[in-house]
């Protein structure tokens, strides 16, 4: 049974929360395997917020202009067919050249304040995410695309970020997340050992002012395919009340141009790390080395960069819409081994570059909210 809450708690404890989540410009978003995290939760006196003459600030990676804050997120995407070939890299399989006439991803991804604070600022995040292929004259005979074809490859995680500013000037951020990624089907085909994966940032930086910040760090996890560490910085500047720039390199670099108050444009590019974990239907042998087991489990690993233009605009006081176009290019879309301890390619693929497409709806706190409690958006 759920618990009662009583109206007073919901002044005291709920209501001061979700203000000071929405408070002031955002956090830089750093992305996921989809990904990103929500922004830190900033309080009236921030100091991107402007706050109030003789209070002490402190300072975040947000700077004025970027969008408003996300608590709920639903995006869908879809790509046009692209022509897909693959090569193989060990004995007994075969290459392959066809076509793919579907590849669609729907994500849902929501974010909790669970501690805001001046000094200390904490976001729980929960998401799930889902893609789909299907290949042109099923069943293709080859054994990837069989394995993936209407079978959906899914990523549920759980992340906690952190922002810790330190004065007026310095921060830190961080970020912790652990998901499940392959094509289970049922929570019964869940273990730790095959599907599980982590990946972290940490950032350290400084805010020269409210329209500038900047910090270096890391980031370890699957941007690139597979797993691996590698240097960040992050770079967040308004130049004017129309031009800015919000960037997580290597990563990510995205040109921000400000409408109104209510419509932003972005055109930048992003690197996309996605890592799935399959099981086979029939096992693959590998023929010529009768010391290796015959595969059972395959790592998927791909990874794309997009070329984008993206546009975010209020329909609600509270619900807001992006709509988001560009280009695909496939770097990689390979296969390892996952049975025996080598770790070695089997399928070397590409999917040919293509367009695509994606609707995003995304809630925010309330307008008429943020105006009452002297908070800008």
């Amino acid at each position: 049974m759920l618990p009662i809450i009583s109206a007073t708690y919901l002044r005291k404890c709920v209501l001061p929360g979700l203000l000071a989540f929405a408070a002031g410009a955002r956090a830089q978003e750093i992305p996921s395997v989809p990904p990103v995290f929500p922004p830190a939760a900033a309080t009236a006196a921030d100091s991107a917020a402007g706050g109030p003459v003789g209070q002490r600030q402190f300072a975040n990676p947000s700077v004025l202009g970027m969008g408003p804050s996300k608590g709920l997120i639903v995006r869908y995407e879809r790509m046009p067919g692209f022509e897909i070939r693959s090569s193989a890299q060990v004995l007994g399989l075969r290459d392959y050249n066809g076509r793919a006439t579907k590849n669609a991803r729907l994500s849902i991804k929501g974010y909790i304040p669970a501690w805001n604070r001046p000094h200390l600022k904490a976001i729980v995040g929960l998401s799930y995410e889902r893609e789909e292929f299907k290949f042109q004259n099923p069943p293709t005979s080859y054994e990837l695309f069989d394995n993936i074809q209407d079978k959906g490859l899914k990523s549920t995680a759980v992340q906690l970020a952190i922002i810790r500013p330190v004065d007026d000037v310095h921060w830190y951020l961080a970020r912790l997340k652990g998901e499940l990624s392959g094509d289970y089907n049922t929570s019964s085909e869940l273990t730790n050992r095959d599907y599980l994966r982590f990946s972290a940032e940490a950032l350290y930086g400084w805010k020269r002012s409210p329209n500038f910040s900047w910090g270096v760090g890391f980031q370890y996890g699957y941007t690139f395919g597979r797993l691996s560490l590698y240097p960040a910085v992050i770079y967040n500047r308004t130049f004017n009340e129309r031009w800015g720039v919000e960037a997580l390199f290597p990563a990510r670099v995205t040109l921000r141009y400000n409408h109104s108050p209510n419509s932003l444009f972005y055109v930048g590019y992003s690197v996309d790390g996605l890592n799935y974990i399959l099981k086979l239907r029939t096992p693959l042998e590998r023929v010529g080395q009768p010391d290796k087991v015959p595969l059972q489990t395959l790592e998927l690993r791909e990874t794309e960069v997009r070329f984008r233009l993206r546009w975010e605009g209020e329909l609600l006081s509270f619900l807001w819409l992006g709509a988001e176009t560009g280009y695909r290019y496939n770097y990689a879309f390979d296969a390892f081994d996952r049975t025996n301890a080598d770790r070695e390619k089997i399928i070397d693929a590409r999917q040919a570059g293509t367009v695509y497409a994606s609707l995003e709806f995304f809630l925010t706190p309330p307008r008429k909210l943020l105006e009452r409690s002297g908070v800008r958006r």
